[in-house]
């Protein structure tokens, strides 16, 4: 009987500290350097091999490889995709801290709910953690680099400054408004669409596997907004009002969580007007569903968010952008199954009535 107690307390210790191995080994509520979110990503291949693999796209100014982790249950057949990146700005460290909480939360859900199965066989997800890795290794580096914002290359001929404003390069009303040609700006656009290998990338993988995506996220602190296309004035999504339907249903799932409010909009409307954003680009690609998360807060803290907001912000981003996933998911699979199941059930009661295919013509 001594035996059988202490053989339970070994198994029970063995498995406290396996949980508290785990909960070492990665803390989602903390602000981790480039190299851990790379060890991370590796990691999450080990963890889930059957449905996460790790796909290189590009490379940085300074020669950094730009991975992304596709997530999805490989049928061996075309899918529908979701993209996400997160840290296209170098500062806003909450926005690649929620990545890989959403990637952990999709993977978690995976295991047990039946929806997020069917979405997963349906769709893959697109995640990249940090697209501006430059950058964000640079804010790494001191107090002084913390609020570094742009990537790392080198400005035009006689410019001693250095990074382009990544979200204002895309080919999209490329340098008309909310810009800067001042090469030492945080807006500088560059010196021509696309000019970033960073933006490449994303124009590249993106662009050549346009009609595989319903949505595209992409993910910045801060100001507690969804943004909608587009950044210029005088341009109008066709789908304006969708967007704005969903993005709202988004705010309210947010609102949900922790009583935070989030302001949906395009950026004139609730923030400034701007062009060659990574948003406007994908929605112009025809990629129907396209936001920008700007992320807690209101501005007390800022681009500096305590890592004791990290949890309660990645939870209500979450819940958010799963609204518009969710959405995006059922408008394509659900709709196309609830129009046959009509077409069957209209059928049945014509032939009840004794109208055939003949008799209609």
């Amino acid at each position: 009987m001594l035996f059988t107690v202490g053989l339970c307390l070994v198994v029970l210790l063995s498995v406290v500290g396996a949980a508290t191995v785990e909960r070492v080994e990665y803390d989602y509520y903390k602000y981790h350097p480039m190299s851990e979110i790379t060890d991370w990503m590796v990691q999450a291949v080990k963890n889930y091999p059957e449905v996460v693999t790790i796909v290189e796209y590009g490379q940085t100014y300074e020669k950094r490889t730009i991975s992304l982790l596709k997530i999805g249950v490989n049928t061996g057949e075309k899918k529908k995709a979701i993209w996400m990146d997160c840290g296209i700005h170098a500062r806003e460290w909450i926005a690649p801290a929620f990545c890989q909480y959403f990637v952990r939360e999709i993977l978690q859900a995976y295991k047990t709910d039946p929806k997020m199965q069917a979405m997963m066989t349906n769709m893959d997800f697109y995640v990249t953690p940090v697209l501006n890795i430059d950058g964000y290794m640079h804010s790494w580096k001191d107090n002084t680099t913390r609020l570094w914002r742009k990537n790392r290359s080198p400005g035009p001929l006689n410019c001693t400054c250095y990074g382009t404003d990544l979200n204002r390069n895309f080919n999209a009303n490329w340098g008309t408004l909310g810009v800067s040609f001042d090469c030492c700006s945080n807006t500088f656009c560059g010196t021509k669409p696309v000019s970033e290998p960073e933006a490449q990338a994303v124009t590249y993988f993106v662009g050549s596997r346009r009609e595989d995506f319903l949505c595209f996220l992409t993910i910045h602190s801060y100001g507690q907004l969804l943004l909608v296309p587009f950044g210029h004035p005088n341009f109008t999504a066709s789908n304006y009002d969708e967007l704005m339907k969903v993005g709202k249903g988004a705010a309210d799932a947010i609102r949900s969580v922790h009583g935070k409010d989030y302001t949906v909009g395009t950026s004139p409307d609730v923030l400034y007007a701007n062009s060659g954003s990574s948003r406007d680009w994908a929605r112009m690609q025809g990629i129907p569903l396209t936001y920008t998360f700007e992320l807690r807060d209101d501005g007390t803290f800022g681009f500096e968010l305590p890592q004791d907001q990290i949890q309660p912000t990645c939870e209500e981003a979450y819940s958010g952008a799963l609204h518009i996933i969710t959405y995006a998911h059922d408008k394509t699979f659900s709709g196309a199954a609830a129009t046959a199941a009509t077409a069957a059930t209209l059928w049945s009661m014509l032939l009840a009535l004794g109208i055939t295919g003949t008799t209609l013509m």
